[in-house]
């Protein structure tokens, strides 16, 4: 039931740009100490978002939270015109400027989110509000 489970059944793809951060990124390194063969590809997720965005009819992105994820959706989409369906997931301000801040007027003011697109920002800590969504979503699958 695993909104994993349920991409991977579907085959939705799911791209971690800053897959070297934090603490995953120290056990890839600690992974790769042992095993010299592991290879991650960026330039491969690239090559698959410039290719669903240029080929898709309609494009949507839950992003959670803000930073280098959001803005590799959006980044991409701005190309075909923006988002369809867009949710944030945040519990970062406007006032500060940063783009994880950033609301949706302001993707839909560069072409990343279209104007009519549906869409709805989430203000509150991911860790509870997705499981939230998700328990409401998985079941109209």
């Amino acid at each position: 039931d695993s909104l994993l489970y349920q991409c991977h059944k579907n085959k939705v793809p799911i791209v971690v740009p800053g897959i070297t951060d934090g603490s995953f990124g120290c056990q890839l390194w600690m992974y790769y100490q042992f095993h010299r063969d592991l290879r991650i590809d960026l330039f491969k997720d690239e090559q698959m978002l410039s290719e669903l965005t240029d080929h898709a009819t309609a494009t949507g992105g839950i992003l959670i939270g803000g930073g280098i994820s959001k803005h590799h959706v959006i980044w991409w989409n701005q190309f075909r015109g923006g988002l369809d369906y867009c949710v944030y997931l945040t519990t970062a301000q406007e006032f500060d400027g940063s783009l994880s801040g950033a609301q949706i007027r302001e993707a839909v003011s560069w072409g990343k989110v279209k104007a009519d697109a549906k869409k709805m920002t989430v203000e509150g800590d991911a860790t509870i509000s997705l499981p939230i969504i998700w328990a409401a979503v998985k079941d109209r699958l």
